[in-house]
């Protein structure tokens, strides 16, 4: 028998966040890290989704922006 951790919601990643942050942690810095959180979260549902390109394809598409 398989048991699922069950996955938080947003406003629970969020009050974790908050409770984890120090007390006097301004408005900015809470955006700046839910921010980091949401690209984190949106980049794992690319790579998901097969949206995503290995390193080498990477620095093939980079190298003529690239400059000597």
């Amino acid at each position: 028998m398989t048991t699922e951790t069950p996955t938080k919601t947003d406003r629970q990643i969020a009050s974790d966040l908050v409770e984890r942050m120090p007390e006097l942690a301004t408005l900015d810095e809470i955006r700046d890290e839910l921010a980091i959180l949401a690209a984190i979260r949106n980049a794992r549902e690319s790579i998901r989704a097969g949206e995503s390109m290995s390193h080498d394809e990477a620095m093939g598409r980079s190298a003529p922006w690239i400059t000597p």
